[in-house]
Formats: structure tokens, C-alpha cells, sequence
């Protein structure tokens, strides 16, 4: 009797074991670590799939642009709610014993689009329009920035290889985290409304973690880009599809409005602060602007002698940030369509002028019109990767979709999620888009004008080599997320776990407030604050960051935010 009950707790223990193998088998085993240690080469990203995706084309050869875009690609299938082919974004390269470029592939308006588009018969904005479906969907321009860059800049150029993951894994189907599960339950009506047909977003009852996501159809649009290159996407099959989805969906892309795409190479903004030189994106990029004003602004203080999150140290960085959140509403767009006076705005004197209006005493109230206070910080949905190679090259790249799932309008014949990046337009003077950011005539629509982003993909370097790299998602809140992981490092000497992860203010105003996350700062410190004159807004997490840092010695440490489940960094 002994031995037989012997025999059936190994029974049941062997069992137990399979059970246990193939649930993480059906999981595909991965699972994210949130800080890794490296000589060699670091990627950090916003899923574990992707970032495999990466490290397997470093192994094979390839150097950080290779990489990128890799993980782009890869992203567009695991990460659909952000990673994209149907967005857009921002790229910084610093190719080690060269210099630093950035490459420009945000989305465009279409020909057919007007300043008034969103507007009705009596001159007010019509909810939802720039927002959700056809109507707020710009010309895409991740396909052609990512092979654009390849070809330049990348070691293999080989789009067989870099593309090889994303492949399989959008024909063989991938197993969903939690956090992906809870995003497509959540936007279940959402896709159900604008897609009236079977895709494969949506299934009887609720996705669980671990279920099985297969695209079909983004395998094959995929491969088309794989053999064709840029036609893969703008022509063919694919742009057949998104003027069909147009077409059907009442949007205005023309065929004509896919074949003018084209990505631009620029220079970055750069600039030193404290002996460091940081490199950031420009215009139609608000973060390399917005981030050199602030830096600058506060470097004449001693930030560790006031103290970290003090109420004298966030009252002072708040205010910063007011002002060039202002800056940035009334002059910021896109250079080729609005004469924007950057060297002006970048200039020490003018910097210097936006200093003396900040009172270290009291907060200096923000203008309001009465339609700033109808929008606060909403979800967003962008993504970033972070990368150093062996070789020591260093790349910040930043795309999106703009809001979860982009417009939540899917392609059906080519297997992806359109953007919807025409509501970071000032849809009107002074009428907050989905983030609160108002806006003025620099950044109405006009046809195949690119629309003004917060987006900061930045490379801070010392001694010529890549000290920090890092980005992230967060609509309004990326610029202040790398700025204040800036300071924490440079000012207040934290290690880059602890300059991730620290909690974040925000200020950008308008709305007049400064938005905390919860359970940042002391009661004291908040009460300190009020005291000043600010208003102090509660919300649950602000922009994710992803960065590396290099030390003396050359060890890359790769740090993903806690605030995102799924980021993930790895090193070879």
C-alpha cells in the first residue's frame, strides 16, 4: 500500500511537471527582467520578443540600426498597441568615431487635408473625429524611415534577416502577456464599432494571458516589405488595402499621398549641460527644444543642494517646465510649413528671459482660455528602443501609433492598426488635444505637413562616447520622464536603476497643474507646494522609460521601467 501511494504522488508530481512545462511552452517561455548588466552590447525595449528579435541580429553580425530595426519590426507584430508599420517616429544614431544624425519619419497630413477638417458649421471641434477612425489617420511613415536607415546606416542591410522574427511570429502566433491581454479587452468595443468584420484582435470572451495571437495577414505584409522593400508597403497589396480601409471608412489617403512619403535626415539638437553634450531631436520634435530651454534654465542652480523633490526643487523644475511648455505652444511646428524662430528660442538670451519670469517664492499662473480645462492626461501608447553595440554605436528610437491601437481602425487585407496622429495637430487655437496640449497657427493642419510631437529620443554623451541613451512613451509627459532621468544621474548622482524608477512630476502649462504620480512626494512636500500657489493633480504612472548607461570602466547597464510589465533589457 506504501509503495503504491508512492507511486501515485510521483504520478501526480510528474504530472504536475508536464502541466507546468506546457503552460510555459504555450507562453513561449519568455518573461521580461527589468535591469541587465553587460560589457559587450545592451537593447532595451518594450517587449521581451523584440528585444530577442535584437540581440539575435547583434549575435549574427548586425550593429545597433540593424538591430533597431529588427525590433521595430518585431514590435509591430508583438507590441500592436504601440509598435507599428502604420505609425510613425523619430530616430537618433551616433555611429561611434562620427557623428550624430537624426532621421525624421513622422507622419504626414494627407493632400487632401484642411485646417478645418475636425471643425463644424460653427467653428467648434467635433469629439472623437481626430481621434478615432479614418479621419484622424495620418500618412505612415515607419516602413520608410526604418529601411531608409537600414540601408544607410545599417552593417548587414539585410532586410531577410532583420525581418526574419517578426515574420514567424505573425504567422506562427505568439503568446500574449497580461498587460497585452488587459489592453485588448479593453478596446474590444472599440474594434468591434470601426471593424465590422472577423480580425484577429477579437475572440469569444475575454483574451488571458498566454493566448494565442496569430496575423496572418501582417506575415504577408511583412514579407512583402521583406522581398520588396518601400514598395512592400506604399505600393501593391498593401496600399491597395489602406485605400480600401480608406475608401470604405470614409478617410481622404490617396495612393498619391503613399507614393510622396518620404522620410528626412536632420541635425540634432545639441548642446551641453554640466559637461555633458546631449543630442535630442528637432523640430517637429518639441523634445530637443523643450528639453535644451529647461536644462538650461536650471543649470546655474545647484539642484542637489535644494534637494531631491524637495518643494524648493520641484517648485523650480515645474516652473522650468511651464515656461518652455509655453514656448512650445505658441511658436512650435514644422519648420518646412511655419517659419519658426528656432535659433531664437534656442538662443542664451532668450533662454536667459524665460529664467527671470520664474519667482523661486510663488508659481507664476498660466494663461487660460476656457477649453484648457477640459482634457487631463489620458493613456498613451508609444514605444522606444534603447541600443548600444559592440562596436560602441548608440541609437534612440522612438515610434507610434499616438493612442492605444492608433485609431483603432485595422487594415483588413494587410493585418495592422492605423495611427492616429492627426490630433497632435492643434485641431484650434487654444483647444487641448488628447494629451492637453494646446496649440497655435505653427501647428494647424496643411496637407503633407508633419504634425508637432513630444517625442525625445536622446543620446547624452562624455568624452565622445554614449553615456546615457534613453526615450520613451508618454504623450506630453516624455519630455519632463527623460529630462528628470537627466537630472536624477548628472545632478543627483542616482544609479540608472534609481533614475528610472524614481517617481515623476509634470508641468506643461496647460492645464496649470502639476501632475504627480501617486505616491510621489511627502504630504509635507505636497502641502508645500499648494502653499506656492501650484495645483497638484494625481495620476497613476507618467511616461516609460528605457536607457542605458555606460560607465568609466564600459560596463553598459540596460534599465526598463517598472511602470511597464512588459519592457525588458538584455545585453549579449
Amino acid at each position: 500500500m506504501l509503495q503504491r501511494k508512492t507511486l501515485i504522488l510521483i504520478l501526480i508530481t510528474y504530472i504536475g511537471l508536464l502541466n507546468g512545462c506546457r503552460q510555459q511552452t504555450s507562453y513561449q517561455g519568455y518573461s521580461s527582467q527589468k535591469v541587465a548588466v553587460s560589457d559587450q552590447a545592451m537593447v532595451v525595449a518594450a517587449h521581451p520578443l523584440a528585444v530577442q528579435a535584437g540581440i539575435e541580429v547583434l549575435e549574427k553580425g548586425g550593429n545597433a540600426v540593424d538591430a533597431a530595426v529588427a525590433i521595430q519590426f518585431a514590435l509591430a507584430v508583438v507590441y500592436p498597441r504601440a509598435g507599428n508599420i502604420g505609425g510613425g517616429g523619430f530616430m537618433l544614431y551616433d555611429e561611434i568615431g562620427g557623428k550624430t544624425v537624426a532621421l525624421d519619419f513622422r507622419e504626414k497630413a494627407p493632400l487632401a487635408a484642411n485646417k478645418d477638417m475636425y471643425l463644424d458649421a460653427q467653428g467648434n471641434p467635433i469629439g472623437g473625429l481626430s481621434t478615432k477612425g479614418a479621419l484622424a489617420v495620418g500618412v505612415p511613415g515607419s516602413v520608410d524611415g526604418l529601411l531608409l536607415a537600414l540601408e544607410k546606416f545599417g552593417k548587414l542591410k539585410d532586410r531577410k534577416l532583420v525581418m526574419k522574427s517578426a515574420i514567424d511570429m505573425a504567422r506562427q502566433g505568439f503568446a500574449i502577456s497580461s498587460k497585452e491581454a488587459e489592453r485588448l479587452n479593453k478596446f474590444a468595443d472599440d474594434f468591434k464599432t470601426l471593424n465590422p468584420y472577423d480580425f484577429p484582435f477579437v475572440k469569444e470572451g475575454d483574451w488571458a494571458k498566454g493566448d494565442l495571437l496569430i496575423q496572418t495577414k501582417l506575415a504577408q505584409t511583412l514579407t512583402d516589405i521583406q522581398l520588396k522593400g518601400r514598395d512592400g508597403f506604399y505600393t501593391g497589396a498593401c496600399a491597395a488595402a489602406i485605400l480600401k480601409t480608406m475608401k470604405t471608412s470614409g478617410g481622404i489617403i490617396e495612393q498619391k499621398d503613399l507614393t510622396q512619403y518620404s522620410s528626412k535626415w536632420k541635425t540634432p539638437i545639441q548642446f551641453d549641460y554640466q559637461g555633458y553634450q546631449v543630442n535630442s531631436m528637432p523640430l517637429p520634435s518639441s523634445g530637443g527644444l523643450v528639453l535644451k530651454q529647461v536644462l538650461k534654465i536650471l543649470e546655474p542652480y545647484d539642484l542637489d543642494s535644494l534637494g531631491f523633490q524637495t518643494a524648493e526643487s520641484i517648485h523650480l523644475i515645474s516652473e522650468a517646465e511651464r515656461a518652455a511648455y509655453e514656448v512650445r505652444a505658441k511658436y512650435m511646428g514644422d519648420e518646412d510649413f511655419y517659419d519658426v524662430p528656432t535659433a531664437q528660442l534656442l538662443s542664451d538670451e532668450y533662454i536667459k528671459t524665460l529664467a527671470e519670469g520664474i519667482d523661486l517664492a510663488k508659481a507664476s499662473p498660466s494663461q487660460v482660455t476656457p477649453h484648457t480645462h477640459t482634457k487631463t492626461l489620458e493613456s498613451f501608447q508609444t514605444t522606444h528602443t534603447s541600443i548600444i553595440d559592440k562596436q560602441g554605436n548608440s541609437l534612440s528610437l522612438t515610434t507610434t501609433l499616438n493612442s492605444n491601437y492608433g485609431s483603432k481602425l485595422y487594415v483588413k487585407e494587410a493585418g495592422f492598426f492605423l495611427n492616429n496622429e492627426m490630433d497632435d495637430f492643434s485641431v484650434k487655437p487654444g483647444v487641448p488635444n488628447t494629451y492637453g496640449l494646446v496649440g497655435a497657427k505653427a501647428n494647424e493642419i496643411a496637407p503633407e505637413k508633419r504634425m508637432l510631437s513630444s517625442m525625445t529620443p536622446s543620446i547624452v554623451k562624455k568624452d565622445k562616447k554614449a553615456f546615457l541613451v534613453l526615450g520613451a512613451p508618454g504623450g506630453s509627459t516624455i519630455i519632463t520622464a527623460v529630462l528628470q532621468v537627466l537630472l536624477n544621474v548628472i545632478d543627483y548622482k542616482q544609479n540608472i536603476e534609481q533614475a528610472v524608477n524614481s517617481c515623476r512630476t509634470h508641468h506643461q502649462w496647460l492645464p496649470d497643474q502639476i501632475t504627480i504620480e501617486k505616491g510621489c512626494l511627502s504630504t509635507e512636500v505636497r502641502n508645500a507646494l499648494t502653499a506656492k500657489g501650484h495645483t497638484l493633480k494625481e495620476t497613476n504612472y507618467m511616461a516609460i522609460i528605457k536607457a542605458i548607461h555606460r560607465t568609466e570602466n564600459g560596463t553598459l547597464t540596460g534599465v526598463g521601467d517598472r511602470r511597464n510589465p512588459d519592457d525588458h533589457a538584455q545585453g549579449l
